[in-house]
């Protein structure tokens, strides 16, 4: 059984249940027989109503990862709980604990998404978006339906974990399990829905305890189902098979049979007998993968009985072991068990007298060898009881193709070369896994399941053809609803700072791509994703990218984001493209801007990515070329803004017909939200896929009012290792209420600037941009603006540094800036608080980021002059 799990919503209860009462777990209560017979008659009816309400894998995911800390504490009071349910009094407490722990790690968050991307190809994958961003194609990964689950009665941990894959892949499960286990399965999916607040994960789960012979109940059971899963062997199958309706999905997880495979090197290694040994003594042998056979590259059956010999100490030391540490490898044998294993030990001694077998085994029982000079594959009668067979490696395809329904696992011993070589014979004979020797029953998070993934038998695929009038649409659900987001965390807020001190601890499998800040507002600071995070932000950015207007299918892309120093504006737009199969012209922005220049009119590029600050240098730079070109149609940019007089000169003096953000982001947090073509100025809709926002008042660390200003609090949910929970990226804005007019659902925000855009000077708050609009609206000016406070000599001093090619007359800009800026004309010339000067500079002086290439809008030297 693969590892997953998912969590539901219900009342925790605790282990003193009435078992005689309370059988089965019907949608977040514990009821008697009576009440389940009742309820089976409305399951069509049940199904109907749950399904139509859509099931978030977040809402999975958050449930599971809760649970899986609640297992893996020691001490837990969940934990407590179902291990009483999990062992019987004479049962192995070793072993429950060993299957709690299991399950912890099984239903952990980073576990649950990896094999989300393993078998639907990522963490959401019940959006429907576009596979192919150039085509209004879009596909998803739907339900099935009902899902129902026949579960086995020898693996406490499958039936729990089916169901959680029927979650995940968002279907209602029911789940029926023997009378004769005990509870756990039951209990363990309530403690699941009680981990799940919404109640969603306790509607979408059923689980039963009843006979297979009760076959009214089981009729009722799979009557409605759309798929069912089965465990069980041929018989067992069939049997649920005659109950399936016409056109049901049928999942077969039937008995297997697995063995090792030896060559001559392996077989005379004491560590690879000593790890055979440990493969046959764990679990019992009642796992499909455990080792039933060892196959040894010879014909000589000399050599088979001389291994039998060499290899029963390793077994008996393995088995002695396993006794000694208190791990039982499984309860006392019944009758039947029993007879098969002397019957089989009884044929095999007979025939030692015609040479064909040789019987090696342990006096008090617990252990034996079966040496057979025939390869043909045969089933061992378990617990500790091991055929060894020559097989030599031409072989392999006639002796065990015949078997292929049967075959999971082959464990390979040998050099590197026997591994690939034995392995690609073995798979093709029909082996569905091959492992190291030693490792034959370990797994790994989206390991396939004899042969498939469980998650796509658990799902459809289903796609819509849309018309172009859904070419700035990249999820169709964005139409019909708000993405559901969980309640923000209410732990402390962060800073950059309180970031920057997270990076100390984090675990080097969480640090797979480092970026530095640009240093905008202060020194640049590291941001660590893995590379997993980092795509999943890339696709969100491009799905918004979309929504902005730009089409794969048409554009030529430019990217002139910065590129180098670990800044990742350049790299983050190469990625985005790529995933939107766009065609893009990897220019960067470089300081020779006739160089730029040129390459975008020699490669054709109608659409430029960028910095507005460089941007707008490099279309004046080159103004008399790029303007003869006229091809230049889109511009899309991020981390500034431009001025409306700076629209107006490109709309009007180049031709460019769309302005647009190309992603609202940072770099600590990534992507963060996208403007649409309904847009306008800086309102952007929030990638609520990824993030959960707050909006806190600037001075009190309580929400705003909707509409109002306030700071931004982000909580990322997509990150597995630098989990950033309320980090106060700096900036301030405002919700903006109303469906956008572009149909989306997704909230929409207007950004107001930064904090450090509002400065305190000679007593005086003054925000950068009522400079800006002051500019614009009493000179005329469409350049650039910079602020730079200094302490001075008696008074404190403002410093506003304009564009020399777009102002001359640094009084009448002052004076402007006095009348305009009531404030600031009282501080400087009523109160004499304040001195204010206005410098006319070359566009290039401006001083700007290193990294990014931003201009510094305020730069305050009055820090540096105090120390």
């Amino acid at each position: 059984m693969s590892a997953v799990t998912t969590i539901g919503t219900t009342k925790s209860r605790e282990a003193n249940t009435d078992v005689n009462s309370e059988l089965h777990y019907w949608q977040g209560e514990f009821i008697d027989d009576a009440e389940a017979a009742d309820r089976l008659a409305d399951l069509p009816g049940l199904v109907e109503r749950v399904l139509t309400e859509p099931l978030p894998t977040e809402t999975v995911l958050s449930a599971c990862d809760a649970l899986s800390a609640a297992l893996g504490e020691a001490g837990n009071s969940v934990r407590g709980r179902l291990a009483g349910h999990l062992a019987a009094p004479d049962g192995d407490l070793a072993e429950a604990e060993a299957t709690l722990t299991e399950l912890s790690a099984a239903l952990a968050r980073t576990a649950l998404e990896r094999k989300l991307r393993r078998e639907l190809g990522g963490i959401a994958p019940g959006r429907l978006t576009r596979p192919d961003a150039r085509e209004t194609v879009f596909e998803t990964w739907a339900p099935v339906g009902l899902l129902a689950h026949v579960a086995p009665g020898n693996a406490a941990a499958v039936a729990p974990l089916s169901v959680v894959e029927g979650l995940l892949a968002g279907n209602v499960n029911v789940l029926k399990t023997s009378s004769g286990d005990t509870p756990f399965a039951l209990h363990l999916l309530a403690e699941l829905a009680a981990a799940d607040p919404t109640g969603a994960l306790a509607r979408r789960i059923v689980a039963l305890r009843f006979p297979s012979a009760r076959r009214e109940w089981l009729g009722l059971m799979c009557a409605p189902a759309d798929a069912i899963a089965v465990w069980g062997g041929e018989d067992a199958v069939a049997s649920v098979a005659e109950l399936a309706p016409p056109g049901c999905r049928l999942i077969e997880w039937g008995h297997k049979i697995s063995f090792a495979y030896l060559t001559r090197e392996a077989w005379q290694d004491p560590v690879t007998m000593a790890a055979l040994a440990a493969d046959v003594c764990r679990l019992d042998q009642q796992a499909c993968s455990s080792p039933q056979v060892v196959y040894l590259d010879t014909e000589d059956a000399d050599e088979v009985f001389a291994f039998a010999e060499g290899f029963a100490p390793f077994l008996a030391e393995a088995t002695a072991a396993a006794l000694a540490a208190g791990n039982r490898p499984g309860p006392a044998l019944d009758a039947a068990e029993q007879a098969e294993i002397t019957t089989t030990e009884l044929l095999a001694r007979l025939e030692q007298h015609l040479g064909l077998t040789k019987v090696v085994a342990a006096e008090d029982g617990t252990w034996r060898v079966l040496a057979d000079t025939r390869p043909a594959l045969t089933a061992s009668p378990l617990h500790r009881s091991i055929w060894v067979k020559p097989l030599p490696a031409r072989d392999i395809a006639a002796t065990l193709r015949p078997m292929r329904r049967y075959l999971q696992t082959a464990a390979v011993g040998g050099g590197r070369a026997d591994v690939a070589r034995l392995s690609r014979a073995l798979l093709t004979a029909g082996a569905l896994r091959v492992t190291p020797v030693g490792a034959m029953l370990d797994s790994y998070d989206g390991e396939p399941h004899d042969g498939v993934y469980a998650l796509q038998r658990y799902s459809r695929r289903v796609s819509v053809q849309a018309d172009d009038t859904f070419r700035t649409t990249g999820c169709l659900d964005d139409l019909v609803a708000a993405t559901p987001t969980p309640a923000p965390p209410t732990g402390p807020l962060l800073d950059k700072a309180d970031v920057q001190r997270q990076l100390t601890s984090l675990a080097p499998e969480h640090a797979h791509l480092y970026f530095r800040s640009g240093g905008t507002t202060g020194a640049p600071a590291l941001s660590v994703f893995t590379n997993n995070d980092y795509d999943t932000q890339m696709r969100a950015a491009a799905h918004g990218l979309l929504a902005a207007g730009f089409d794969p299918a048409r554009d030529r892309a430019a990217n002139l984001f910065y590129c180098g120093s670990m800044y990742g504006g350049f790299i983050s737009f190469f990625s985005i493209f790529e995933r939107l199969n766009a065609t893009q012209i990897p220019v960067a922005a470089g300081a020779d801007h006739a160089a730029v220049a040129e390459a975008l009119v020699t490669h054709r590029a109608d659409t430029v990515f960028g910095m507005p600050s460089y941007l707008w240098q490099l279309f004046h730079s080159q103004s008399e070329l790029l303007r003869s070109y006229g091809g230049i149609r889109k511009v899309f940019y991020g981390g500034e803004h431009f001025t409306p007089e700076q629209r107006r000169i490109l709309t009007g003096t180049f031709g460019v017909e769309v302005i647009r953000s190309a992603s609202y982001g940072s770099t600590d947090l990534g992507p963060l939200g996208y403007q649409c073509t309904h847009a306008e100025g800086s309102v952007h809709h929030v990638l609520t896929d990824l993030h959960t926002l707050e909006i806190l008042d600037p001075q009190e660390d309580r929400p705003v009012s909707p509409g109002q200003p306030g700071r931004l609090v982000f909580t990322s949910r997509t990150r597995s290792g630098q989990r950033l929970e309320r980090y106060q990226i700096g900036d301030l804005g405002r919700t903006v209420d109303g469906v956008c007019p572009c149909g989306s659902h997704a909230p929409r925000i207007e950004l107001l600037g930064r904090y450090g855009d509002v400065v305190r000077v000679g007593t005086y708050f003054y925000h950068y941009r009522r400079f800006v609009e002051a500019a614009q609206e009493q000179l005329g000016y469409r350049g650039e603006l910079q602020l730079v406070l200094s302490a001075g000599t008696a008074r404190e001093q403002l410093t506003v540094r304009l564009d020399g090619e777009y102002a001359s007359d640094p009084e009448r800009a002052r004076a402007a800036f006095l009348s305009a800026i009531p404030e600031l004309g009282a501080a400087v010339t009523d109160e004499e608080l304040l001195t204010c000067a206005v410098e006319v500079v070359d566009g290039r002086d401006l001083e700007r980021t290193a990294g990014s290439g931003k201009l510094r809008t305020v730069i305050d030297l009055r820090a540096a002059a105090s120390v």
